[in-house]
């Protein structure tokens, strides 16, 4: 377009000049049918992206690693004069989003609606917008360009694997899978009703029972099996490995993966994993908490459902291994408060010695650790883990041992060692 309005700018200069020399009005006509021609361009295609409204409806805020993000964009044409021409330059910053779209002519008081399907491919919270209309005159010489400034925000999970089963370790009062045994307290497992013998406290009286049979009927109680599950998910930037290959958007953003496979980085197998287990333990309604420094410190206390998966998935997809606060650090500073006999899930990729003494400090405590450890050296770390794990075994804390590249499903739902 520069180079047609800079022939147009050529000939209207030749024309005068001609004329001028000349004395001819001929010359001095076609300099002005020049003039007039890139003036009504310049005026049509500043129209042209005016009057013009766009809305995109995106059906849901939120997505997941591996599923898609759907929406639906409708341009209006709110003027009585057509738009020959609009092209709609979207600049969201997800991954693979290809909104932008050329319309083509819109007729006055019209219409034109398009959908874009996007797979989400790297997990974090991203923008949706500004969009930039463009537009130009019949003739080419001139692009006008209009920004729309509205946004909005979407936000995508990790991706979780199925998990079968995890063998967690055996606490010091009930945990685990239901136990099927008679309490002679009262929990919060009914397991049904029996005829009431003497001794039997009236407040286990089951009175709707009582009153259907005639007779009386008392409770019965199951051991309780829903001991408080702690994730502790390890994001220090001491621990991070990842080959040289993994791309980053704006270098501390989200890893850009490159295929469907878990991106070859430490902190992107240990969200899945974590993403994973938080999946496993609330479909098993079991009560679980959550702690990681994502570099900021994120705590959600023990809580069952999907509002707990959603607060969990949500920190995970934002979360960055930039904190400067190690694994033992950390330990230090969130376990005080926990309590006799609570499993402690501890995910993580440090090699050091100091967070496993911390971890037998709180074995003695009565605290079940468990450790998932991705091992740094698949990923190009310069010290085989064959050391830490046999501390690890030592100090008789379980132990699942993840490499890049492993089937995460089998992996989790081995025995630990």
């Amino acid at each position: 377009m520069p180079n047609r309005r800079n022939a147009i700018y050529l000939l209207l200069i030749i024309c005068l000049l001609t004329g001028l020399f000349t004395g001819r009005s001929l010359f001095f006509n076609i300099a002005y049918l020049l003039g007039g021609l890139l003036a009504i361009s310049f005026v049509w295609s500043w129209i042209s992206v005016r009057w013009i409204s766009i809305s995109r409806k995106t059906r849901a805020r939120r997505a997941q690693v591996g599923r898609n993000l759907d929406e639906a964009f409708v341009v209006r044409n709110r003027a009585i004069l057509p738009k020959l021409w609009l092209e709609v330059r979207d600049h969201s910053t997800l991954p693979g989003h290809r909104a932008s779209h050329v319309v083509p002519a819109l007729g006055g008081r019209r219409n034109y609606r398009w959908y874009v399907e996007t797979p989400c491919l790297a997990r974090g919270e991203f923008q949706l917008g500004p969009i930039t209309l463009i537009s130009g005159d019949p003739f080419g010489f001139f692009l006008t360009p209009r920004r729309l400034d509205a946004t909005s925000r979407v936000i995508v999970y990790p991706a979780t694997v199925p998990i079968n089963q995890v063998h967690l370790p055996m606490g010091l009062i009930s945990g685990g899978a239901a136990q099927r045994q008679r309490a002679h307290h009262i929990t919060t497992n009914a397991a049904g009703v029996r005829d009431y013998v003497s001794g039997d406290s009236f407040n286990r009286i089951h009175w709707p029972s009582t009153a259907r049979k005639d007779r009386l009927l008392v409770k019965e109680f199951e051991i309780d099996p829903l001991v408080d599950i702690w994730l502790f998910v390890d994001f220090s930037s001491t621990s991070l490995v990842e080959e040289p290959t993994v791309q980053r958007v704006g270098r501390t953003g989200p890893v850009i993966p490159t295929s469907q496979a878990i991106p070859p980085s430490t902190e992107e197998y240990g969200v899945v994993v974590a993403a994973s287990l938080a999946n496993y333990f609330i479909e098993s309604e079991r009560s679980l908490g959550f702690v990681g420094y994502t570099p900021h410190r994120e705590v959600h206390q023990p809580e069952r459902g999907n509002r707990q998966l959603t607060r969990i998935l949500q920190t995970l997809a934002v979360a960055r291994s930039f904190s400067s606060y190690s694994l033992q650090q950390m330990l230090t500073l969130e376990t005080p408060y926990l309590t006799r006999g609570t499993t402690l899930v501890i995910v993580t990729a440090s090699l050091e010695q100091d967070w496993i003494n911390e971890a037998q400090i709180l074995s003695r405590r009565g605290i079940r650790p468990m450790c998932i450890l991705v091992d740094p050296y698949s990923f190009g770390g310069g010290k085989p883990a064959d050391d830490t794990i046999a501390l690890l075994r030592l100090g008789r804390i379980p132990t699942i041992v993840v490499h890049k590249g492993d089937d995460l499903s089998m992996a989790l739902a081995q025995r630990p060692g």
